[in-house]
Formats: C-alpha cells, structure tokens, sequence
C-alpha cells in the first residue's frame, strides 16, 4: 500500500481544499463523531474539492482497503480476548502471575502488570486488557494497600502492552499500511515489549518504595508456583501455541487467531465455564469492537492514495527538513507527535492516519522500516496514559468508578517510565531488529 507515496502525481500546495477537509476531520472528532465517519466525511471532501481522485471510486478503494487476509485476524484476537474472559481462563492467567511475581517486593502490583503482559500475549489490545483486568484486580489491589486512583492508574498502564506485546492488533494494522509482514512485525516487538512491561513493574516497585503502599511478606514457593501453572495449563497453553506458531512458520498471524479461538471454545465447553447460550452476546460484544477498527482500515486506503496523489507526505518531508536535517531531533519530533497523536485517538485511527505522513520522513533520514514500527506503536501506547485524554484513563475510569483526574495524578511515574523506553528505542534500534538478526 505504500508505494502511493512513492511518486507524488502532483506538487502540493496546501490550501483550504486539503486543509478545509483534514481541519474538519479532527472537527468532527472534537465533537464526539466516530472516527470512520468523521473520516468517511474528510476523505468525501477532499475528493471532491481536490478532484485529485474519482469520487465513484470511493466504494472501489473502501472494498480493497478491507479486502486482506491480515485483516481476518483482527476480529478473530477480539473475539479469543472476550472468549478468554467468560471462559474464566484470565484470572488463571492472574493466578500465574501472582505465584511468579508476588514474593518481589510490591508483589501483587507486579504481578499484576505481568498478568497484563500475558493478557497481552492473546488478546492484542490494550482497552480490552485494561477493562477486563480493572474488573479482576482493583479490590485485591486496593486489599493490598495501594489507593483505589493509584490502584487503577497501575492497571491502565500496565495495559498499554496489550499493543505492544505480540500479537497485537496494532502491528497488524501499521503492516498492512505500509505493506510489512505482521509476522516479521510481532517477532521485532518482542524484545520491546517485555522491556516496556519490566519498566513499569520497576516504576510500581520505585513508588511503592517511597510511599509503603504495599508490603508484601508473600515468599516464592515453586511447590505452589508449579500447582498454579498445572492449574492454568490451559490458559497458558493459548499463547504458547499463538505465539509458538507464528514464530516457527508453522502458521501466520490470522491462522493463529483463528486456532487460538477454536481452542479456548473448546476448553470452554469441555470445562463447562462456557455454554452455547453465552456464544449470541459474546459475538455481538466482538462484532462490536470490530466495527469500529474495520471501517476506519478501510476509509484509510483512499485517504492514503488522495494524501500521496496530492504530495502531502513530501510536502511534510521538505517543511521538517527545511527546520532541521539533524536525525535525533527528527526522533524527538517524532516521538512527540505519536505521543500527542495517542493521547487523542485509540492505535488503529493514529496508525491509518500518520504512519503514511511520518514514514516517508524515517525513510528519508535512513531509519529502519521495522525499527519505525516499533517505534511508533510504542511512542503511541505511551499516550494512552497521557493525560488529559488518554484512552486507557476512560476505560479505568468506567470501570473502577474513579474519576479520571484522580487517575491521572498517579500516571507520571509509568509516562516517563515508558518515554524513557521509547528514547531507548528510537536511539538503539538493535533492541527492535536483533531478534531479526540485523
């Protein structure tokens, strides 16, 4: 898809005929308008005022933008993460973490981001990840010692994983735009990920040592650690074979999603923790989910090819580099408009948007394709817990009761702990690429 962008069919001048449509996108965002339709409005515009592009081949491009394989397994990782929560298979997930993490110091707080970080490994979003564990450890949390806000600011950023550990949603999303193998994508995150999940575990052991909110005198037990994993060898089972199948060939991102949700329906059904009764709310609750990531892919294939016929990434290009041609200012400049860009909008939107204006800019300073990857799915996880429109302090929000200002207070230790990660990506790109042997 990005090869639009490689020779801009016209030079660009910017006037109210792009700006008019673009300004009334972000518009229509302000007012609480859903991102494909805002979108689906911009792109209408645009072509029209532009004529840059047929506005009978709108229908056309909006079928292509959803007509890829790849695209299967994004409702398919929506539905195995509600299917993982009915099933009760979660809070095995949970248990394992807690008999892993729990002896370190703010035990269950590190244990509960781990327990993100293995939601993370089957579900492949983060507001998913964020809600479903809200509802699991905010009382034991709180049980603990740690304050219900500061409680509910843990959960939400140990989520942010939930994009940046594979498989994610968001990888598969930024490799379909710009035409990268979701694959090769979730084998480079790994490395990334688990660093961004270890930072905020550290920042929970940092402040919890300054503020004594939790004092764990639980001791590590392989007795009981092995009992929890014998117990949870189902629930384990789910990303061992995800994860294991994607990395050895044996299956690519979609057929993994495809047998991951087969497996827990049946470990369900077979448990008895899943009826057929439950499979009607299950699905519409996906379906859900999925027709708001689907229309916005597909909106994204004519905005991508009017953006690229009228030159705007080259034109973005030539104002960045007519400031400064200096390529870590370049990073920095990028990283804060993902962050920016993340606070405002959920992965997928930022993804379909941005990733086809800042790419070319990577590749003008020599960057790595999957480095930039990396990079930008990880600077916009960092916005999630941003203030003051952070999505995963919505999601916490509604679910813990907790006022999102409250919430928010207790945020900076895992923004900054999750920046510095982000710098460290972006400056050392061998953290991104050496699982791929570069």
């Amino acid at each position: 898809m990005y090869n639009l962008y490689q020779q801009p069919a016209v030079a660009f001048e910017f006037g109210w005929d792009v700006g008019g449509p673009l300004l009334l996108i972000v518009a229509l965002l302000v007012l609480g308008v859903p991102m494909w339709v805002a979108m689906g409005i911009g792109v209408i515009a645009m072509l029209h005022f532009t004529e840059v592009l047929p506005l009978h081949l709108l229908g056309e491009s909006l079928f292509e933008g959803m007509d890829a394989f790849a695209l299967i397994a994004v409702p398919l990782f929506i539905l195995t993460g509600d299917v993982l929560v009915r099933t009760g298979l979660s809070n095995k997930l949970l248990d394992i973490a807690e008999a892993t993490a729990g002896s370190f110091r703010s035990g269950f707080g590190s244990s509960t981001v781990l327990g993100c970080g293995f939601f993370s490994c089957i579900s492949g979003s983060d507001a998913a990840g964020c809600a479903a564990l809200g509802r699991m450890t905010i009382n034991r949390l709180t049980n603990a010692g740690y304050p219900r806000s500061y409680a509910a600011a843990l959960v939400a950023s140990g989520s942010c994983t939930g994009i940046l550990i594979p498989p994610s949603i968001a990888y598969i999303v930024i490799g379909l735009i710009l035409g990268i193998s979701a694959s090769t994508l979730f084998v480079a995150a790994i490395v990334p990920g688990v660093i961004v999940l270890i930072s905020i575990m550290v920042a929970n052991v940092l402040v919890n040592r300054f503020r004594g909110y939790e004092n764990s005198t639980q001791k590590f037990s392989i007795k009981h650690w092995l009992k929890t994993v014998w117990n949870g060898r189902y629930a384990l089972l789910v990303p061992i074979i995800i994860l294991g199948g994607i990395y050895s060939g044996i299956f690519t991102p979609t057929e993994a999603a495809a047998v991951a949700v087969v497996l827990i329906i049946t470990i369900g059904l077979i448990q008895g923790t899943l009826k057929l009764s439950d499979f009607p709310e299950m699905l519409v609750s996906s379906a859900k989910v999925n027709g708001v990531i689907l229309p916005t892919v597909a909106l994204s294939l004519p905005l991508a090819e009017a953006l690229g016929a009228l030159s705007v990434p080259q034109y973005f290009i030539e104002q960045v580099l007519s400031v400064t041609e200096n390529y870590n200012y370049i990073l920095l400049l990028i990283i804060g408009i993902l962050i920016i860009a993340g606070c405002v909008m959920e992965a997928v939107p930022n993804i379909v948007l941005i990733a086809p204006v800042l790419y070319p800019l990577s590749q003008q300073i020599g960057m790595d394709h999957v480095h930039f990857c990396i990079l930008m799915v990880t600077s916009l996880g960092i916005g999630f817990i941003t203030p003051p429109i952070g999505l995963n302090l919505f999601v916490i929000s509604g679910v813990t009761g907790e006022s999102i200002l409250n919430v928010a207070k207790y945020v900076f230790p895992y923004v900054f702990a999750m920046l510095c990660v982000a710098i460290l990506i972006a400056f050392v790109p061998s953290i991104s690429l050496v699982l791929l042997g570069r």
